[in-house]
């Protein structure tokens, strides 16, 4: 039995709240049990030097936790004077995800920055905030859309994510803290709503793991992105 009594198929409660954000071109708040995250997306017309002249847009992320959002306070990175290693590891995988179902090209020379704030952490917080960033992002393409800056979403599919892990053997979905720190193998999916795989993050915290175990993993992983997908169609809805 899983300390939230919860089978080893099932998500934890999720709520993917549009807006949160007055000020954002796009918004979405995040709960994921009790993990939760805002997620904001904004739009600036300009682009990386790289881009410049291109005609080619850029999507990118940023992602940081409130000092108190774990069991002890965690001084700011702000305050360290740098950011640590697991911060740019996990805006990166964020930025990347976005970018994998975005028509870069198609809204012009502007660049959309998505901020994924952690407000209360407790396990799968990367996974989450790809899952509120896909939504944010949408929100920021509607904002250009209504202002009749672009013609159509440069969205050419949907991304979430989610976490299993194997504890005490068995494969688990969508592992909180507790489940996380005991995990005998860690892993994060990565995947587009048409099945597609972006990214796929897994290591042995002990014995190696074998492939049937992998593939019970990618199973659950399957399953909950189909879930996760429904449950940002019906946000975008909810907030259009």
């Amino acid at each position: 039995m899983r300390p939230s009594g919860r089978a080893p198929n099932e998500l934890r409660p999720i709520e993917l709240k549009p807006g949160g954000n007055p000020y954002a071109e796009g918004s979405c708040e995040v709960l994921f049990g009790q993990t939760h995250l805002l997620c904001t997306a904004s739009v600036e017309t300009r682009v990386p030097p790289f881009l410049r002249n291109s005609g080619t847009g850029w999507v990118t992320a940023e992602y940081g936790m409130l000092p108190r959002a774990t069991h002890s306070r965690g001084a700011r990175e702000a305050a360290r004077g740098r950011q640590s290693g697991r911060t740019h590891e996990i805006q990166r995988l964020i930025g990347r995800s976005l970018r994998a179902v975005t028509d870069l090209a198609a809204f012009g020379e502007r660049q959309i920055t998505v901020d994924c704030d952690v407000l209360q952490a407790d396990g799968g917080t990367r996974t989450a905030a790809i899952t509120g960033a896909y939504v944010a992002l949408h929100f920021a393409f509607e904002h250009l859309r209504a202002k009749g800056e672009i013609a159509e979403i440069p969205l050419i599919d949907s991304v979430a994510a989610v976490s299993c892990g194997i504890v005490g053997g068995v494969p688990l979905l969508d592992l909180d803290y507790d489940e996380d720190s005991a995990a005998e193998t860690d892993a994060n999916f990565v995947m587009t709503g048409t099945g597609g795989i972006v990214e796929i993050q897994g290591t042995a915290e002990g014995a190696p793991f074998s492939e049937p175990a992998f593939l019970e993993m990618l199973a659950l992983a399957r399953g909950a992105i189909v879930r996760l997908g429904q449950l940002q169609r019906d946000a975008i809805a909810n907030g259009a």
